[in-house]
């Protein structure tokens, strides 16, 4: 330990005359120190600024998922596309409740289930709401209480969203959206208990609820109970499609494809037919974009990374250039009695301050940048960032990893200092 402590100079690091030595030489050449730092600053506050920004994306794509099952499938009947047991391609595929209790029975890897109509999408006429004497034309959905399961409704005070008891016994109540509410409603006027019409049928109004990010009914849309909306639309058992969501230790990828073997079997579809069944796969979509999201930090390091390294060589190389024109100066301290380690340990401290002052600088840039874009954006839904910060860890490790590079890139020029011979140096002009 004494011989490193010697080798290096150490002793000196908390002597006054070390750091006014250190400090004269900076200020002899401030222009030059500025540019020289301003490498590393610039990589530190880059390597800041896009970890924030990578963060930020992740945290809005979250927030967007928060309320929704991420290992869920939709699935919907659409046309063959090829014939079979005597049927022509072309026919259509209409989903049932049968197909649901098959599914749930037979399908071990299914954790919820639920069918769902709708009128007012995909070239159905919308459904005719009335207050009063306002009247406007919305969709309607049919739902059973499941889909809160897999798509948590956001309902304001008060009010509730659709339970069994409402399916058992097909109570005429519904669900509105915000938008309905502003249109029919005065502000502050409460909504949960008055009766509107649906399609000339008096409803009780339950809730209102609150649109979510990831939410595909918007907020000009009405829930009725599923049993309801049977009667009312004469649907019988037909379904417009249902959403399905995996058991936590479910490949959801090939839930979905045992899903529908099954449903290809019990509608005589060719196994090989692919345009039987349309499906989306949200696990599917939520793996590509979190490979996205980890493939943006990856490339936020190494962009990082490389920046500072480059700016820690300039350091170094800015190092070299003061060393020789320090040579005479530096002889005279050796002639003077000071020690290799004594010089050595100047230089290095020179380094690591610089290198060290250049990355605070840049972290500092780096995060005021993020609040600012933070403040800026605000709760604007529109924009995909939300809270853009920086892991303290990761802020740590860069502000370490330079003082360590900055440490061993001041060896070369301390160990060039070292190396002068005092008699050659005092003869230097």
């Amino acid at each position: 330990m004494n011989n490193l402590k010697n080798y290096f100079g150490m002793k000196f690091i908390f002597e006054r005359d070390t750091w006014q030595e250190i400090y004269g030489a900076i200020r002899k050449n401030k222009i030059r120190t500025i540019i020289t730092i301003s490498g590393v600053t610039w990589g530190v506050f880059l390597f800041v600024f896009l970890l924030g920004m990578a963060k930020g994306l992740d945290n809005s794509f979250r927030s967007q998922f928060n309320d929704f099952a991420t290992n869920t499938m939709f699935v919907w009947g659409e046309q063959t596309s090829m014939p079979n047991k005597g049927f022509k391609r072309g026919k259509g595929i209409q989903l049932t409740l049968d197909d649901v209790d098959v599914l749930k029975s037979q399908i071990d890897d299914i954790e919820y289930i639920a069918p769902r109509n709708v009128t007012g999408r995909w070239g159905t006429p919308p459904g005719q709401f009335v207050r009063g004497s306002k009247s406007g034309a919305f969709s309607v959905y049919g739902d059973y209480p499941t889909i809160d399961k897999v798509s948590k409704k956001k309902i304001f005070d008060g009010g509730r969203f659709i339970n069994e008891e409402d399916i058992k016994y097909q109570r005429k109540v519904c669900v509105i959206g915000e938008d309905i509410y502003k249109q029919f409603y005065e502000k502050d006027e409460n909504a949960i208990g008055d009766y509107v019409q649906v399609n000339g049928i008096y409803f009780k109004v339950i809730g209102v609820y609150k649109p979510t990010q990831m939410g595909f009914e918007g907020d000009d849309s009405i829930f009725l109970p599923f049993t309801t909306f049977q009667g009312i639309f004469n649907q019988g058992k037909k379904i417009s499609w249902m959403v399905i969501t995996a058991k936590p230790d479910k490949d959801i990828v090939q839930t979905e494809a045992t899903i529908k073997t099954k449903l290809k079997q019990l509608h005589d579809v060719h196994q090989a037919d692919d345009q039987a069944f349309g499906s989306f796969n949200m696990g599917e979509a939520v793996a590509k974009t979190n490979g996205f999201l980890t493939g943006m930090r990856l490339i936020t390091y190494i962009v990082g990374i490389a920046t500072l390294i480059a700016g820690v060589i300039a350091i170094g190389n800015v190092l070299l250039i003061t060393v020789k024109e320090r040579t005479r100066e530096i002889g005279v301290r050796r002639a003077l009695g000071a020690t290799p380690g004594e010089v050595r340990g100047q230089i290095m401290l020179e380094s690591i301050l610089l290198t060290f002052v250049a990355g605070l600088t840049g972290f500092i840039l780096g995060t005021m940048l993020l609040w600012g874009i933070n403040n800026a954006i605000g709760t604007n839904e529109d924009i995909p960032i939300l809270n853009p910060t920086v892991d303290f860890f990761a802020v740590v490790g860069a502000l370490l990893s330079i003082v360590v590079l900055g440490t061993l890139i001041g060896l070369i020029p301390a160990q060039k200092a070292v190396s002068i011979k005092p008699i050659e140096a005092l003869r230097e002009e």
